[in-house]
């Protein structure tokens, strides 16, 4: 296959910021009801005299839920993005988002319409669901096949850094509205961060309405301009092993993620009764570390190789399990704040690189549908469920945190042979611009 003339490749910075500011707003907005779901929802959207424990498991079902569809959304918005372009799909992900989080901060309260309101903040979850769903593989693509030759793993880092401008957003949204007192925060303060979303997204769609196609979908409009066979059926059949094992190499990424935020959240404020500020604060400080450290690790990437760098973040995440949790019984701000931080650098070592890792994995007509599903599948299985485990978990044990840090140790360790089996399914790659293994990974055989 023939590559596409550099001449007809638009600026790779112009590309990793279109990616970063859609990204950002949609991570925003989902990482949002994630932290209402941990400290808000369970009081506002169910009944007072529900057990606290099942309010809480109710509060993160809602959240688990929008993992539901979100295979769907990458099957769906991977197709169009595999067929049409990666462009018009961004900016349908982006609008569909930000409708849904905008209506979720106007929703009435259990006190208001009594069992309405949680089926209503259901249905708005799932369509978050099926946006997120399609957003990540198109956002990841647009950057990565921009991206010149050996450097797919940094420019490829500014779309998985979305999640943490999003993070970084969405924390210090919630950390400024509770400052108004706890009475202000329930009654309105959590609506707000969902209601700025609105303006967000308007300069979301003013960069990406801007944003040229990625320029391999030229060569895939012309060679597969009469292809009859749909994308997701022809990834089951030739690329099944690369989105299964793909699924697994990115648990610690999602489910991981949820278990050191969402979950550590409310373990620390509802079983240990931490400040809440506090630790809203140090979720805050982490989000912003690995704004700073991501791009820096991708870097390193591109010259050392995208596995090793991934399989070093996973061994992080198996050593600070235990330290992570263990800290909170001390009610030290210090060492909590400590070891939020070193968690999130070891977990930043997995975000960037991986996007580089399965987009190679992939042949470019069925590239946006494949790492859509891989990344989609395990957010759904891993994601989804990993709060609701953690939780169910901790009660198991009497509110003891161990077998949550076991959880999290297991699904590194295997993600840790998963990443090292992707190295051998890549699919070779004509470009060297898009996810290309660099002449050092070749030489390391790694």
């Amino acid at each position: 296959m023939p590559t596409q003339p550099a001449a007809t490749r638009q600026s790779p910075y112009r590309a990793a910021f279109a990616a970063l500011a859609g990204t950002s707003i949609e991570w925003y907005d989902f990482y949002a009801f994630a932290t209402a779901a941990a400290i808000v929802f369970d009081d506002v959207f169910f009944p007072p005299d529900m057990s606290p424990y099942l309010k809480t498991l109710s509060a993160f079902a809602t959240f688990a839920v929008g993992f539901l569809l979100r295979p769907l959304g990458g099957i769906v918005f991977g197709h169009i993005g595999d067929r049409v372009g990666r462009k018009k799909t961004l900016v349908i992900t982006l609008v569909m988002m930000g409708v849904a989080s905008f209506a979720i901060g106007l929703l009435p309260t259990y006190s208001q319409v009594g069992a309405l309101a949680p089926v209503l903040l259901i249905a708005l979850r799932l369509i978050q669901g099926v946006a997120i769903g399609g957003e990540w593989g198109g956002a990841v693509l647009i950057a990565v096949e921009n991206a010149p030759p050996g450097k797919a793993a940094f420019f490829g880092s500014f779309a998985q850094l979305g999640s943490s401008v999003g993070a970084l957003l969405s924390t210090g949204a919630f950390s400024l509205m509770n400052l108004f007192g706890d009475d202000a925060f329930m009654s309105w303060g959590w609506r707000v961060p969902f209601l700025a979303s609105s303006v967000l997204v308007i300069v979301g769609l003013v960069v990406r309405v801007k944003l040229e196609e990625s320029p391999v979908m030229s060569e895939v409009r012309d060679e597969h301009a009469a292809e009859q066979k749909l994308p997701v059926v022809e990834v089951f059949q030739r690329a099944w092993r690369t989105v299964l094992i793909g699924v697994f190499a990115l648990a610690t990424a999602t489910g991981g993620y949820y278990v050191v935020t969402s979950f550590l959240l409310s373990y620390g404020t509802g079983d240990l009764h931490l400040s809440e500020s506090m630790l809203l604060n140090g979720l805050t400080l982490a989000a912003f570390l690995e704004l700073l450290v991501t791009p820096w690790l991708s870097w390193l990437a591109d010259r050392v190789g995208p596995h090793k760098v991934v399989i070093v973040g996973l061994a992080g995440v198996i050593v600070l399990a235990i330290p992570q949790f263990m800290v909170l019984g001390t009610g030290s701000v210090v060492l909590i704040w400590l070891l939020m931080l070193a968690m999130r650098l070891v977990m930043s070592a997995l975000y960037g690189p991986i996007a580089s890792i399965l987009a190679e994995g992939f042949a470019p007509h069925v590239r946006y549908t494949g790492i859509s599903l891989s990344y989609q599948v395990c957010n759904m299985v891993f994601g989804g469920l990993a709060p609701l485990a953690a939780v169910s978990l901790a009660a198991a044990a009497g509110g003891h945190y161990w077998p949550t840090a076991l959880m999290l140790m297991a699904i590194s360790a295997v993600g840790i042979w998963c990443t090292a089996r992707l190295r051998r399914l890549r699919v070779p790659q004509p470009g060297e611009g898009v996810a290309a293994v660099t002449e050092r990974e070749v030489a390391s055989g790694v």
